[in-house]
């Protein structure tokens, strides 16, 4: 790290030498945030993996927590995000995390042989929302779909007094992911979807069978 603040101190000085404008405070600032930047990264690598060859994403990944099959929704899971870990800035790119407060991760367990994560960003006070997004062999984005929204916990018409009969989702051991919907007034036993991961690592909702009708 030192030698190369030492390597931009010096271009600095050969391009006045040189006559060349003399790079601002802030110009200077920025380069040397690259290079911090990029050691961090190289040093998370190291780190975890030892293998020059592995992403940065793929490092980060690896090095997280691991949610065991079934998960479902309760209060203190999406407040307290247990077993998550905070994003590195450096990591939030990879993500297209930019602008979003706090994110946290955790990977899944496999489903059909799909890397899974977790993604956790806080929206209001502490207030998260919950993600889970598919990766691709060299562990970047392919699909993503939103399991949790706090702004519509709080928008629900359901009264106090009425049980919800299902939680908001639920990940089952055989990979079905299932979201419900309380927006209906009085809407106890909500809407719910269920989605699964294709081979190409998109959630497709699955249709409900239809009945068949008997003359």
């Amino acid at each position: 790290m030192k030698s190369n603040l030492v390597l931009v101190l010096a271009c600095v000085v050969l391009a006045v030498g040189c006559g060349r404008r003399r790079p601002s405070v802030e110009e200077l600032m920025v380069k040397v945030d690259s290079i911090k930047r990029a050691e961090q990264v190289e040093q998370l690598r190291r780190q975890v993996l030892g293998n020059s060859e592995a992403s940065p994403l793929q490092v980060f990944y690896d090095s997280l927590n691991i949610q065991a099959l079934p998960v479902s929704y309760s209060e203190d899971y999406v407040k307290y995000l247990p077993g998550f870990t905070s994003v590195p800035p450096d990591i939030k790119i990879y993500l297209q995390l930019e602008g979003k407060k706090e994110p946290k991760a955790m990977s899944l367990s496999d489903i059909q042989g799909e890397r899974l994560l977790l993604l956790a960003a806080d929206v209001a006070d502490g207030q998260y929302e919950l993600w889970l997004y598919s990766l691709d062999v060299n562990y970047y984005p392919v699909d993503q779909l939103m399991l949790y929204e706090p702004a519509k916990e709080s928008e629900t018409k359901i009264p106090q007094a009425v049980v919800r009969q299902q939680p908001y989702f639920s990940i089952t051991s055989t990979g079905e992911i299932n979201i419900v919907d309380y927006a209906g007034e009085d809407d106890a036993k909500g809407q719910l979807s269920t989605f699964v991961v294709d081979g190409n690592g998109m959630f497709v909702e699955k249709k409900p069978v239809q009945e068949a009708i008997t003359p």
